[in-house]
């Protein structure tokens, strides 16, 4: 056998093109040696938050501070050499750099000595948390036009800086003396919240409730590493962007329903006007009292009147279109849903699994006699319009590709298995088939198929394949086996028109319960392919009421739940304003949330709200990269580039230089 023969074609093209990155032997050695050393380095921090729901100040605040990971880095770095409101000062100047300038510059009369001394401070935190990263990675979390000066900084060994002491002096007074001291001081702050953070991770939902979504999207957007699993929440927004008609009325009639238009109409530049011109002249005279909005702040240019004839409008035609699509989809098993058909305007009553109840509003104009499904002409004309501004909003659109970017349905990560809501599954704990057009799936390829029919919603050519993967979402909203829903009914038909709260019930599917056993969290790890042994499951979607004695940590620690409540309609149910969880390679600590005032009133008290942390697992042995996924896939970098070197050695491939042969 020659040596060529060794190599399929395949394998031969695949060196070919390492070879054009690695020209020479030495070239490949010298990467290899750069692998090696990132291997034993300790694993980055990973910041795990979940169910923003548009809380962009809580969540914003929640990123500054790191759950409390920037004010840990202060007390590794000074330790007992700085009182402790020194560090809450420091803290402070690290998260809001800007305000905290202007407060301290306000006070002092010459402010030299204070930036230089604080620039020194800054320095030795962010060399703390430089400390897991090879320079070359720290390099790249520095802004351009600071950073050399940044790096010579922050990259320094102790030794460096006994050394070279007086040249470090000379490079920060001089920043001070030249006017670039406050900006410095800005750019260090943000460099370190940069760092203390390695990867973060948001288990879905990002929209709704609150009223800032966009700002939202546009700061995890600008992160330097993310990763999302799509809540429910955010596949209505997804399917909505898509063109999904049903899914389109559903946002609107949050966004109505919780008075926080202003992420549709300043946000995302969608206008209501013709939503606004029908309701007034189908509902004319309605005061439509059941969709007065639940917020009583301000609605711009809307009267109260007019956005509860909104909400209704949108709402009636909601329900139509999902009429619609549960007549598509025998498969989805829903036409106990379909409770147009059971309204009687002439008794005012409608019939729900054989009862009769009456109807709080019978109002109904746009209700035809025969198809209830139907849409009237004006109606089809605002959902017309509707969609084309979803389609055409360029922010919206751009913010929905990122989703679909670093977003998917699920993902295990060094072991740990993530994803927002629950699994189908029977109260045995065995998954339960789910039809997705002509297949029959459960558990991880089910989640899988739906990630695809997602992803065909948005970007298909193919017009019946965007159909159906837009009423596949939909079915993602509130589907019964929905794994974003998790319930056996959404009753949102109950709960506008029905007055007897038996019928608004809910009823959580099996895995609510089986997710505090160990067994079952085990069995579920296996099943993804998690760490049966070390990995967690971790969870959002199902808000943790620590007012009734509910804790996020389940099955013995294998299940996380971390939905405490970021945005503020959840805070009064759950007591808190949020859970989020920290990994690093010493421990996974859990952080609970108070409700942030703002910026302005913390660094006015001089009071450092960090939350309160509970170390959830100490790791025997500090974690390294070697030993996560990160290091199985260098591993098999370290893999190819020694077949690489081989294929040098054995004269398969030559070695160039320059461009041109070694040999010629």
């Amino acid at each position: 056998m020659t040596v060529l023969s060794r190599y399929d074609d395949q394998e031969l093209r695949l060196l070919q093109l390492l070879s054009s990155r690695y020209p020479t032997i030495t070239a490949a050695h010298t990467e290899m040696i750069n692998l090696y050393a990132i291997l034993a380095l300790p694993k980055g921090t990973d910041h795990y938050v979940s169910d923003i729901h548009g809380a962009y100040e809580q969540f914003d605040h929640i990123l500054r501070h790191a759950s409390g990971a920037i004010r840990r880095k202060i007390n590794q770095t000074f330790g007992i050499e700085m009182s402790q409101q020194q560090k809450t000062e420091l803290a402070m100047l690290i998260y809001y750099p800007e305000k905290k300038l202007r407060q301290q510059l306000a006070e002092l009369a010459d402010p030299h000595d204070w930036m230089v001394a604080m620039i020194a401070l800054l320095v030795r935190v962010a060399r703390t948390a430089a400390q897991k990263y090879t320079r070359s990675k720290v390099r790249k979390r520095l802004p351009a036009q600071l950073a050399y000066i940044l790096e010579e900084l922050v990259t320094e060994s102790q030794a460096d800086h006994q050394q070279k002491e007086h040249y470090y002096t000379s490079i920060v007074e001089h920043i001070v003396a030249l006017g670039e001291g406050e900006n410095f001081i800005t750019t260090l702050a943000y460099v370190i919240q940069s760092l203390v953070v390695d990867r973060l991770y948001v288990l879905g939902d990002i929209f709704d409730r609150g009223p800032a979504a966009e700002r939202v999207m546009d700061r995890l957007m600008e992160y330097h590493y993310v990763a999302i699993q799509w809540g429910n929440h955010d596949i209505s927004w997804m399917g909505a962007a898509s063109g999904g008609d049903a899914l389109i009325a559903n946002v609107i009639r949050l966004s109505l329903r919780y008075g926080n238009i202003e992420t549709l109409t300043d946000g995302y530049g969608i206008s209501l006007r013709r939503l606004l011109n029908f309701a007034e002249t189908a509902y004319a005279g309605d005061p439509s009292s059941l969709f007065v909005p639940k917020d009583d702040s301000s609605l711009e240019h809307y009267s109260r009147v007019s956005i509860a004839r909104m909400h209704k409008a949108i709402t009636i035609m909601q329900f139509k279109l999902e009429a619609q699509i549960i007549q598509r989809h025998p498969e989805y098993v829903m036409n106990d849903r379909m409770l147009l058909d059971g309204i009687d305007l002439a008794t005012g009553q409608c019939a729900i699994d054989g009862v009769a109840y009456p109807l709080r509003d019978t109002n109904w104009p746009t209700l035809g006699t025969t198809d209830r499904a139907a849409l009237t002409l004006e109606e089809e004309e605002v959902i017309a319009d509707l969609r084309y501004q979803f389609q055409h909003s360029a922010r919206l659109q751009k913010h929905i590709r990122f989703l679909y970017s670093y977003g998917n349905m699920f993902q295990v990560q060094d072991g740990n298995l993530r994803f927002h809501g629950c699994l189908p599954v029977d109260e045995q704990g065995e998954f339960i088939g789910v039809p997705i057009g002509d297949e029959v799936l459960a558990g991880p390829t089910l989640l899988a198929r739906y990630e695809q029919v997602a992803r065909e919603a948005f970007f298909s050519h193919d017009p019946q394949a965007r159909q159906a993967g837009q009423d596949a979402m939909w079915y993602l909203w509130c589907g019964p086996l929905s794994p974003l829903f998790g319930r056996a009914r959404m009753t949102t038909f109950e709960r506008y028109f029905i007055a007897d709260k038996s019928t608004h019930e809910e009823p959580k599917g099996p895995y609510y319960q089986l997710r505090n056993s160990e067994a079952f969290c085990r069995k579920v790890l296996a099943a993804f392919g998690g760490d049966v042994e070390h990995g967690h499951i971790i969870n959002g979607h199902t808000p943790v009421r620590l007012k009734k004695g509910e804790r996020p940590l389940m099955a013995n620690g294998k299940m996380l739940v971390i939905d405490g409540g970021m945005s503020e309609p959840y805070q009064p149910v759950t007591g808190i304003a949020g859970y989020t969880l920290i990994g690093n390679s010493h421990e996974l600590v859990l952080a609970a949330h108070e409700a942030f005032v703002s910026a302005d009133e913390m660094i006015r008290q001089g009071e450092d709200v960090t939350p309160h942390t509970e170390r959830i697992e100490t790791f025997p042995q500090r974690i390294l990269i070697a030993a996560t996924d990160t290091g199985q896939l260098l591993r098999g970098q370290l893999e190819d580039l020694q077949k690489l070197i081989d294929a040098y050695h054995n004269g398969v491939l030559v070695e160039t230089y320059g461009g041109r042969p070694a040999r010629f």
